[in-house]
């Protein structure tokens, strides 16, 4: 039977507006399932122990299990990949951080895009890290190790948890923004960097907040500032680097990412139940424990921070010649 056009086209309104109110219902009534949260790291780390916290939350919050799913591998490529090939549906997110900017660059052939293939959900942490040197380095102050570090080049030798790491990109971007000369020592991990610096085997670190801490307080390493723009709740007497070096800034965050085309009414839920945990007591205090300040905000301004880091570190990566280990 052939319809008449002005009917068929009526037939095919109401046919698409049908399918509308059905597809903003169905994200409407998400999540109907488990969701699974991709961490590209292995158990214990920070990105670990924030995926945990923010699943536990939105377990709570929205009334179905948020499973975390550990998939290390490639510097956290294989998760990337892996929720880049999902399905769109908001079942499948990724815990985003700092790794994922740097690798864009730090990769020459990647099977995803990030910035096409992810879409920004919400930010959740920004952790600075803290430049830390022996204490039988002289240096009490950022300017008075810029000039020790001029006075002798190439004697300084700074540790990293491995090439390509925030910590090693922290140090490199320093290297560039002050002109010192200082030779980079790669470990596998920051623990053993972090041994061989209270040991004297090295003579700076730009370290986790969480595991200095304490070596900080018991004088086996001195402080000198923290690579965020502002001081950190952490170590609240120390300085910021950028306090000696105009415009320095880096430091390691995480938040939420979601498959490409994820359909918007489930992004903004999940941005919308994010921000209401960072809000509490509870959580900002678990969060805090973690040497970081709240990233709260929306997709867009999530999606600003991973362009804008993945930009800035692309910069230092290509001026280094940085290759991954």
């Amino acid at each position: 039977m052939k319809l008449p056009r002005r009917q068929f086209l009526h037939l095919t309104a109401g046919a698409a507006a049908l399918s509308a109110v059905s597809h903003f219902a169905w994200a409407q009534a998400y999540p109907t399932r488990p969701v699974r949260l991709v961490v590209g790291f292995p158990p214990g780390g920070g990105t670990d122990i924030t995926a945990r916290l923010i699943g536990q939350w939105l377990s709570e919050r929205l009334g179905q299990q948020f499973v975390i799913e550990n998939r290390p591998g490639a510097g956290s490529n294989i998760a990337t990949e892996g929720v880049a090939r999902a399905a769109a549906d908001g079942y499948t997110l990724l815990l985003v951080s700092a790794a994922h900017a740097i690798n864009a660059t730090l990769y020459d052939r990647l099977n995803y895009n990030f910035l096409r293939d992810i879409a920004p959900v919400a930010g959740i942490i920004r952790v600075p890290n803290v430049m830390e040197v022996n204490p039988s380095l002289p240096p009490k102050s950022v300017s008075e190790f810029i000039a020790y570090a001029k006075a002798n080049p190439g004697k300084v030798n700074y540790a990293s948890g491995g090439n390509g790491t925030a910590q090693h990109l922290s140090g490199e971007l320093f290297k560039m923004m002050t002109g010192v000369v200082m030779v980079h020592v790669p470990y596998r991990g920051d623990a053993p960097a972090l041994t061989d610096l209270i040991g004297g085997q090295v003579q700076v670190m730009f370290g986790s907040i969480p595991p200095s801490v304490e070596h900080i307080k018991a004088g086996k390493l001195r402080a000198l500032a923290v690579t965020t723009a502002t001081r950190a709740e952490a170590l609240p007497d120390i300085p910021t680097v950028s306090d000696f070096v105009p415009g320095y800034e880096a430091s390691a965050w995480y938040g939420i990412g979601a498959t490409k085309s994820t359909p918007a009414e489930i992004i903004d839920t999940l941005n919308k139940e994010i921000n209401a945990g960072l809000s509490h007591p509870k959580i900002k205090a678990r969060l805090a424990d973690l040497g970081g300040n709240v990233l709260s905000g929306s997709p867009a301004d999530f999606g600003k921070l991973i362009a804008d880091e993945t930009e800035k570190w692309g910069k230092v990566i290509r001026a280094a010649n940085i290759k991954p280990e």
